[in-house]
Formats: structure tokens, sequence, C-alpha cells
């Protein structure tokens, strides 16, 4: 009946009624009776055209009935002749039908098995045949279906695959040109711009492939098909391009695919399509185009280059930055593959390498990554095993976040080893088409820095969060190879890298993980990457901290012990503390655990070393013990970089242990003794020197040395630094940790005066500091008589031995005489004189006269010494002191010359720089005024006497251009102690010298004669000279000199009243003093309180100058002082303000009633007035030069 309707239409209706009143009976029965019926109308039919509605039936019973299929197949196999016919007829809807018909056939498992002989022996070749003829979509859609099911079994793959074309087919044929058809049959589709012919081609090149990709892709490679596929990828079709990918993907396996530049062709269109996809909402296209993209990257061999454009470059790193931050984390875990892979010097060799980009990619995976970590823990632990204190399985933390870790640090590491290569490389430096007046940011340096600084603010913390939860060897193997890299990226940041590394635990960190992953050789990648990252991080340590001595050769041994020895030392904390205690066989030496051992010694020094204290003190400290006595029993000395590991280690343990007994020492001893030179052992840090010199065998022996080697090292900036930063004892102690030691064993002194004698000035200068620093905090006076007892000993043995010349040229004396200046200094209040004080002085003096002025040096320390001997006694002694100097001839004949000096040497442009020389000056000329003063008042015989210019002196002080504040207040000092003396006194002879030629001037005025050996000019040029200083240090706030300038006035004026009341009045009622007076009033900012104003009024009060001062001054200053609250006046302004009170009485000064009961009242209420040399030590250092306060103002 199908046969008998020619309608299409009709047919096809038909067909359907029948296959659903089939599929409604479901009766086998029908079936076969529709089979028997196929048949003979198969038999009868007189062309395959006709047979076109009975094929078309059987293939639609097939789709609907499964069971029909078996049934053909089985039972009328026969039909399959047809088919084999039909599928030869040249008509295109026939054989579309048999494709059909066949597809569904091998679409079941019984017909698959059936028909399999059939396929090979009759099928294979008419259906590759029709399938590369075919014109119609309706035979190349059956024939891509009959395919697909084909392509299930990897035995009809094989026969496809494998199937040689026929001389006929080869001869008449244009398009199956080659050895197999099938690779061509399906480019040819993808030619078709048939979106679905083109996913369903690619889908079955995939189907192929899938099976054994090395064995079939060289077939696909050698026809062009991946240019095609890669092609295919420029479309809209969600389908196909995953079709596409699925496809390239397989051919990635075949290294063909690579050397034959497909991917060069094809990365581009990659690129883009990755672009557009990004656009879609499809995960899956999203994850499949990724792992496309980094199998390329993966797989793209070196010598081929894959990125020939730059352009594509950076769209591919755009790309990755988009993928990076994707919302889903199956995306991001493939993006983070791609960027592992994508990281390689071959992709990004090309010049400029956008290392700009490349830092945004890494730190916003890094982030991203991060951003993704569980919280961090608030618990955290302080002390103990780090992994213990861990989570023991990973069913805390999710797997995929430990796979997006591990993922994450391979881009790190990649990134850090890209670094590294290109340093090999002139042209990656830096971007060469960079602007002339641009900056550069596009170079090496920078982008190496930038890996060391995010891996310290991101990679470092994260793994650490990480660590919390979860331990993975292999997060743990690519984490520290990543670390183990970073040593190279930034070659001058390397020991600054390696110290917070160590700082941070790190040494610690990695010998666990040893211990628990790769003992009995198990993880051997991680022991490899955690021994070779611990050997590196050790050299690095090395060459920070031995800086001063780093070897060699030291450097090469340490090296091979430690690449030797790393990857056996698998040990816990507890196992390789009992390691140090094994006792090795005797014969042969067991030099394997020797290397373990000193390997382990070397791990724990330099965690110490950088306060990583993993090991219990007082474990370790046994431990070492007993380790020191092992090797001295099988007289094994270990190396020098041992022993020093060994001592540190005893000193950093030396508070939590037992201290050493007898054996143990003498052990140290011994092994010391027997070291060319202790340096070789020395270590630069505090808790050495306290373990040398906390016993006494060690630092009998061994003090001077260490010492030495202490001073050696240390910083001279930072021990300066440290003095003027810190103000308390304690923060003193805690800056130089010398201190407490000193003060806990004052014979340490000893010693370090012996450096200042023996040891370089260098040495000589860091001993003095930190002797003076203990000598400003320490109170006890047995120190400073140790100490004078020493240097009288020093010196008389150097006064004895030296000539001059040796004493001028010997560097450390300067240093000495400094030190005892500053010992003298230390000295609070009046206190007498011993022998010992005496000799001292008799010694410096000497030693002074052996000097010549320009021996600065040396001299200024010596004055200052004098100086202060003599203004820090009681008078008794004072009397015989100023004997003991003035009886020294030659002493005075150098202060002679260092007087003459003043004259003879220039200044510097800078009035208030002290040299050297000004210092010298100002020591001199304080020492003469001392010596002139205590001469007159203890009437003194004199075996030499100075002589001076009078002139001279007074133009110093007139004109005083150049002059350092310092000098002027020394040589004002002296002028008023000579004044005081009326010119005549046996030490000093007043001369008044004039130019070459010209006669000595006579006085020629009756004022002049009265006050020989001044005259009036010589007097009111002072007058002006020091008031108009006056005015220019008080508005400088020049105290000293203020008080110096005020307390000169005072003395002249009453020289003048002795000499001439008459003229003494007139110099003191002067108009301009008025100006003067206002003047300091107007410029007193907080207060006219002042020292200097009150001594001034007080002054012209004195002299009954009424038209200086009048009622309205008096006035303002004792409503002031009602207002002051009197206790918290400082001395020296209520000295002066007793005097100017009691000077306002005395002198009858018309003041209203009011007034004088005002300043009864205040005499009454002012502090008790005493003795300011009894009260407070009033000797200052400023510069380098001594002066006495109280001596200065008086």
């Amino acid at each position: 009946m199908c046969h008998a309707v020619e309608d299409s239409d009709t047919r096809d209706q038909f067909e359907e009624v029948l296959v659903q009143l089939i599929v409604e009976l479901k009766s086998e029965q029908y079936l076969r009776c529709i089979l028997d019926e196929s048949q003979k109308e198969l038999r009868k039919a007189t062309t395959r055209r006709g047979s076109l509605p009975t094929f078309t039936l059987l293939g639609k019973l097939a789709d609907a009935i499964p069971v029909f299929a078996d049934i053909l197949v089985v039972e009328h196999s026969n039909l399959v002749d047809h088919l084999l016919v039909g599928l030869m007829y040249p008509n295109e809807g026939v054989k579309a039908a048999v494709c059909y018909l066949y597809g569904k056939l091998y679409s079941s498992p019984v017909g698959t098995e059936k028909l399999s002989a059939h396929f090979e022996e009759r099928l294979c070749s008419l259906f590759l045949n029709t399938f590369g003829h075919a014109q119609t979509k309706e035979l190349q859609v059956n024939c891509l279906g009959l395919l697909k099911e084909l392509l299930k079994s990897e035995h009809f793959v094989s026969i496809l695959m494998n199937n040689p074309k026929t001389e006929e087919e080869s001869e008449n044929s244009d398009l199956l040109e080659g050895e197999n058809p099938l690779p061509l049959i399906l480019k040819k589709l993808l030619l078709t711009r048939d979106e679905m012919l083109q996913a369903a081609s690619s889908h079955c090149m995939a189907a192929v492939l899938v099976h054994s990709p090395s064995r079939y892709a060289p077939a696909f490679i050698h026809a062009d098909v991946p240019e095609f596929l890669f092609e295919c990828l420029m479309c809209n079709s969600e389908i196909l391009i995953w079709s596409v990918y699925c496809t390239l993907l397989l051919l990635t396996e075949e290294r063909l695919f690579f050397s034959k530049c497909h991917t060069v062709y094809g990365i581009e269109s990659l690129v883009r399509s990755l672009q557009d996809v990004l656009q879609l909402n499809n995960v899956e296209l999203h994850k499949q185009g990724l792992l496309l993209f980094t199998e390329i990257l993966k797989r793209q061999p070196v010598e081929i280059k894959l990125f020939t454009n730059r352009g594509v470059c950076i769209d591919a790193i755009d790309v990755l930055m988009k993928t990076v931050d994707c919302p889903v984390l199956e995306v991001e875990m493939e993006a983070v593959k791609a960027v592992a892979a994508f990281l390689r010097k071959d992709h990004l060799s090309s010049p400029p390498v956008p290392y700009e980009k490349l830092q945004k990619l890494l730190e916003a995976l890094l982030k991203r990554c991060a951003d993704l970590s569980p919280p961090q823990s608030s618990n955290m632990h302080a002390q103990g095993d780090l992994l213990l204190s861990m989570s023991q399985s990973l069913s805390r933390v999710s797997w995929r976040h430990g796979q997006l870790l591990l993922n994450t640090l391979e881009s790190f590491r990649n990134a850090c080893r890209l670094a590294v290569e290109l340093q090999s490389d002139p042209m990656a430096q830096e971007n060469a088409f960079t602007a002339p007046s641009s900056e550069n940011k596009e170079t090496l340096s920078n982008f190496s820095e930038f890996l060391l600084r995010i891996c310290d603010s991101l990679c470092i913390p994260m793994v650490m969060n990480y660590l919390e939860r979860a331990v993975s060897s292999s997060v743990m193997e690519v984490f520290i190879s990543a670390l183990n890299t970073l040593f190279t990226v930034v070659p001058n940041m390397r020991n600054k890298f390696s110290k917070k590394l160590a700082s941070s635990c790190f040494i610690r960190l990695t010998l666990e993980l040893k211990a628990r992953f790769c003992s009995v050789q198990s993880n051997p990648a991680l022991n490899q990457a955690c021994s070779s990252f611990l050997c590196n991080l050790c050299l690095s340590l090395y060459s920070a901290t031995e800086k001063e001595r780093t070897s060699s050769q030291e450097e090469q041994e340490m090296s091979e012990l430690l690449q030797k020895s790393l990857p056996q030392l698998n040990y816990t904390v507890a196992e390789g503390l009992l390691l140090l205690a094994e006792n090795p066989e005797p014969l042969p030496l067991d030099q394997s655990l020797c290397n373990h051992q000193h390997c382990f010694i070397l791990l724990l020094y330099f965690a110490y070393t950088l306060g990583d204290r993993f090991v219990p003190e007082a474990e370790l400290f046994l431990a070492i013990r007993n380790f020191l006595l092992l090797a001295q029993d099988h007289r094994d000395c270990p190396p020098p970089y041992i022993l020093r590991a060994v001592l540190y280690l005893l000193a950093a343990c030396q508070d939590k242990g037992k201290a050493l007994d007898s054996r143990s020492l003498c052990t140290v001893k011994r092994i010391l003794d027997n070291l060319p030179d202790l340096s070789l052992v020395y270590v630069h840090c505090p808790l050495l020197l306290k373990f040398f010199l906390h016993y006494p065998e060690l630092m009998g022996r061994f003090g001077h040395q260490v010492l030495q080697l202490w001073f050696s090292w240390e910083d001279c900036n930072h021990m300066e630094t440290e003095e003027a930063a810190f103000g308390t004892s304690d923060q003193l102690n805690n800056a130089n940790p010398l201190l407490p030691i000193l003060k806990s064993n004052s014979s340490i002194l000893l010693i370090l005066l012996d450096l200042v004698c023996s040891s370089s000035v260098e040495v000589a200068q860091k001993v003095l500091m930190a002797l003076r620093t203990f000598l400003e905090i320490n109170e006890d006076a047995f120190v400073c008589d140790l100490l004078r007892n020493q240097f009288l000993h020093i010196l008389q043995q150097l006064l004895v031995e030296s000539s001059s010349a040796s004493l001028q040229a010997n560097r450390n004396l300067p240093v000495l005489l400094n030190l005892l200046f500053l010992v003298q200094l230390r000295s609070k209040g009046m206190r007498e004189l011993d022998s010992t004080d005496f000799k001292l002085l008799h010694q410096v003096s000497n030693l002074c006269g052996k000097c010549r002025p320009k021996d600065t040096d040396l001299l200024q320390p010596s004055l200052n010494f004098l100086y202060c001997s003599l203004h820090q006694t009681t008078p008794c002694s004072q009397q015989r002191a100023v004997a003991v100097l003035l009886s020294n001839v030659s002493l005075l004949e150098l202060l002679q010359k260092v007087l003459e000096c003043t004259w003879v040497w220039s200044f510097p442009s800078e009035p208030t720089y002290l040299s050297s020389e000004d210092a010298l000056l100002s020591s001199g000329w304080l020492l003469a005024a001392s010596l002139l003063i205590y001469q007159h008042r203890y009437n003194t015989e004199v075996h030499q006497t100075l002589s001076l210019d009078l002139r001279q002196v007074l133009n110093a002080v007139i004109f005083r251009n150049k002059k350092p504040v310092l000098l002027l207040v020394s040589i004002m000092q002296f002028l008023r102690a000579i004044l005081r003396q009326n010119f005549s006194s046996l030490l000093v002879t007043v001369v008044q010298n004039t130019a070459q030629g010209a006669a000595q001037p006579q006085p020629s005025l009756l004022e002049d004669a009265a006050l020989h050996p001044l005259t009036m000019q010589q007097v009111f040029s002072l007058v002006v000279s020091l008031q108009n200083l006056l005015v220019h240090v008080y508005l400088q706030k020049e105290l000293l000199l203020s008080q110096a300038v005020v307390a000169c006035l005072e003395t002249l004026l009453e020289y003048l009243y002795v000499k001439n009341q008459d003229v003494a009045r007139h110099v003191a009622s002067q108009p301009w003093h008025r100006f003067l007076l206002l003047t300091l009033l107007s410029g007193s900012q907080k207060s006219i309180l002042q020292p200097e104003i009150l001594r001034l009024m007080t002054l012209f009060l004195k002299y009954q100058s009424s038209n200086i001062i009048s009622q309205k001054e008096i006035g303002q200053i004792l409503q002031e002082v009602a207002e002051a609250n009197l206790l918290e006046l400082p001395e020296a302004t209520s000295r002066a303000l007793h005097l100017f009170l009691c000077q306002i009485q005395s002198s009858h000064c018309q003041v209203e009633p009011v007034q004088a009961r005002t300043i009864q009242t205040l005499l009454e209420h002012l502090p008790g007035q005493t003795s300011t040399c009894a009260k407070y030590q009033d000797i200052v250092c400023l510069g380098s030069v001594a002066i006495s306060l109280s001596h200065s103002e008086d």
C-alpha cells in the first residue's frame, strides 16, 4: 500500500499511522510481518527508487521501536544486502534513507555485533564514498548520524581511519586526496558555513580522537584540519564553539599539532573567541575554552614562539584578568592554571615585556585567592609545633580552595622563575620604546621588587592562613619552591628577605615539613624544595650577618655541608636534640653523623639569631654542652663556623640553663685555645659578650680579646645615636648592653682602660663613649677611684718611657685624657683631693709642658682636667692644687704660648662655630683666669709669670668680629680677674705694646692717669662694645655670654669706682644706658625678671644713676615680683632679685611707702641665699670646653 500511494505527504501520513499502530499493538508478530512484506517489496522492486518508501518505513520503525533493529539483523539479515544496493543507487534520497536505517541498526549493541563483519568487508568503503560525495544536507546529516554511531566503537574507528581508497575512487575523485578519506570528508563539512554541520563534523573528530589521540591525530593534522577548526571559532554558535574546543583539546596531545605551527596560526582566533565567550553566560564553555588555552600554553614548544604579535599577548592577559575575577570558582580555577602556563619566558620575551600588565594580573590573582580563603583563626598558637597546631585533615578546608591555592602558588612561582630567566636577556630589562622624558615603569627591576613585595603582603599570609586548617605537601612544595626562587629575583634584597623569613619562623616550619612528610624517603620533591630553600636561606643569612668577615672558603664548606646533609635531615626537634648527644663511632669517625649534627646546629644558630627560639633553651643548652664534651672526648674540633654557632647558642640559652660546670668550661677554654684567632668564632651580639664576661675563667683568658672584638665591630655612629636617643638608665642599658655588665663587674673597667691605651684610635674612641655613658649613670665613687688609680699608673709609665715627640704621636693618649677628664667631671660637689689626685695633677701638668699649642687633642682634655681640679675641691685642697700648677714652669710657658695664639690664629666666618683651636684658646683663658684669682686669694708663690698686652685683650672684646661666644666669655673672665686685682698681680704682667717704631703713650689727662693702665677712650670703647654685645646676645638668647657681659660691666665699674668715683659715676650715668635698659625690657617676651636685667638695674642703682632707672621701672619689677611664685624662680634670678631689692633699700631710692613694705616682705620671703659652690654642681662641658657657671656669672 505504501508503494501505491504516490503523493509523498499522504505516504508520510500513512507511514506515521502505521508506525503508531504497531507501537500501540506491542506485538513482535506484526514487526515480523512488516519485515516479510518489506523483503518481498524490495525483491520485486524494479528500481531502487521504488524501494524508498520501504527504507523510510523501516527507518521510522527502528527509531520508534528499539527491538525492531535487533529482529531485523537477527531474523531478516538478508535485508541488509538490499541496504547495500540502495546505498549504491544514484539517488541521494534513497541513500539518505538507507544511512538513516544503518544508523539505527548500529545504535543497537546486537546490531553492532552482528553487522561488524558486514561493515568491515562491505559497508566501510561504500559508506565513505557515499559520505564523501554527498551533496544534499539530508544525506550529509544522515551520514553524520551513522558515523556518530560507528565512532562509539573503537573497532569501527580503527577500520574507518585505516581504510584506504580504491584505485577507482582515487581516479574518479577530486575531493578524496590522500591516504585516509575521513579527515578530508570532515574537513569538507567545516567549509560549508553551516554551523550545524560544522558542529557535527567537529564532534565526530572528537569522537575519533578520544579513542587514541596519538594514533589518529596525525591524520587530521596532516589534513590541515586544525586550521579550519580555529577558523570556526569566529562564530556565534555555542554548540559549535564547544565542539571545536573539545576537538582542539584532544589534538593538543599530539606534538605534531604544535610543530606544524597550527597553534601559532590559531592563537589569535582562540584569544578573540575567549573574549567573546566571556560575554556569554555559559560556565562550561568558559571552562572548556580556558582548558584549551592552558594546554596550548603549557605544551607549546620553547623553540616555537606562540605570540608573534604583542597585541595578541596583551589581549591574552586581559582575558586572563577577566577570568581570574570570575565569581564562579570552577572558572577561576581554570583561569589560574592558564596564568601559571602563560608565565613563561618564550611566551613573553617579545620586547617590550608588559610588566605592568603582569603585575596587575598577579595581584588580582593573589587577592582573589586570599578573598576566597576562610577567615583567619582567632586562636593563634604562639608556641609549639606549627604543624601539629594545624588541622590534621583537609575536611575543614574545601578541597577546591586547596586546589585553587595550589594553582595560585604555581602561578606565583612561575612568575618568579620568569623574572630570574629574564635577567639574562638585555632586551627584557626595560621598555626601550619609552619616551626619554617620561618615567619608565616597565622594567624588570620594578617587576622583581613587586614580586618580593606581594609575596610579603599577600602570598605568605595566605599560606599561613591555610596552614591553620590543613597541611598539603603539594601546596607546601610549590610555596617553598617559590620562596627559594625569590632569593635570586632581587639579589640586592636577598639578605633582607632572608632575615625576614628566618625571623618569621620559616626555618622551624621547613624543618617540621621535612619531619612530617619527607621521612622514609617519601615526597622527594618536597624534600628537595625544603632542603634547597634551607640551604639558600642559611647562606644568605651567613652573608648578611657575617659580612665583616665573610670567607669564600668557609662559605663554600658550609654550602657543601648543607647540600650534603639537609636532604637526610628529616628529624623532629626532639630527635634533633638527641642527635646532638649521639656518640659517633670512633673508628672510623662517623662523618655522616657529624655532618648531620653540624647541619642541625647551623639551622638552630640562624633561627636563634633572628629570634625564632623554637627549641626550649634549657634543653638546647644541655644538648650543646653535651655535643662539645663529646667532640672534645674524640679529639674532634668542629670547624670555626660550627664553633661560632655553638658558642652563640650557649650564650643565648645561658639565662635559661644551668651554669657551665668546670669540666665544660675547661672544654670551652681548650677548644678556644687551639684556635689561631678568637675572631674566627666571634659573634657580635650582647649575649656572647655577656657569656664571656659572666665566667671569671673565660673573662680572665679571653676578656681582653672579646672586648677588643666587641668595640672593633661596634658602629661608632650607632653608639652616638643611641647615647643621644636614650635618657634613662634602663634605656641606656638596653641600648648599650655593656653598661649593666660593667655595673655588676667593675674589674672589666681595667680591661677597657688597657684597650684605650693599646687599641687603635677608632676602638679607643668607642671605649671612651661607652665609659662616658657608664660614668654618667653610675653613682659608685669606687669606680672613679679605681679609674683614677689606673690613669695615674698609665700616665706615669707614658711620661717615663716616652719623649715629647712620641707623646705627641700617641693617638690613644688624647682618648685617655678625655676619659680622665670625664672621671673628674663625674665628681659631685666639693671633694678633698687625695694623694692620687695630686699625683694626677702633677702628671697632667707635666704632660702639658711637653706639648705645643697645636697639639689640641692632647691639651684640650688636659686643660679641662686642670680647670675642673681647681673648681671641684675644697679651699684647702684648692690652695695646694694652685701651688702644684704654679710651680710647673713648663705648664705656664705653654699657657703663655696658648694665650698668644689668640692674636695669631684666624677665626672661622661663623662666630658660633667652635673649632678645636677656639676650644683650646677658651680653656687656656679660663685656666689663666682661675690661676690669677686663686694665686691672689692664697698668695701663692709664682715661679713663672705670664705677660699679656692689655691693648690686645681689650681689642679682643671691643672688636669681637668672628670670635666664638665661648672664647669671648673666657677672655672676659680673664679681664674681670685682672680688673679685680687692679692690673697688679704676681702671676700676670700687663704691658701696653704699640705699633713698631711708635713711642710709648703717656697719660695726658688726669682721668687717664687715675685709671692707668686704662685710658678713658678704652673705657668708653669697652663699655659701648659691652652694651652692643649685651643687646645682641640677649636677643639671641646667649645666656652664658649675657651673664659674662653684665659681670664684666660690674667689675669694670668697680675698678673705675676704686680709681676715680667721679669717672665711675660719669660712666654709669651715660644716656645710652637708658636706651640699653629700655631695649632689654622691650625684648623680654615672657618676663622682665631675668638675671641680666636685674643685675644691670642693680648696677645703675648702686652708682646712683637716677637718669637711667626711674620709679616706673622699679614699680614694674615690683609688680611682676608680687605676682610671681618666689619659690619657683630660678636660683640665678632669685639671687639677682635679692641683690636688686637690697640695693633699693641701701641706696635710699625714692619709693612709695607701699613699695617699701613690698620690698621688705619680698626680702623676707625670698629663699635663703647660700653659697653657689656648695649648693650645686656647676661645671658643664660646652662643646669640648669645661666651664664653671658660677665662675662666669660671679
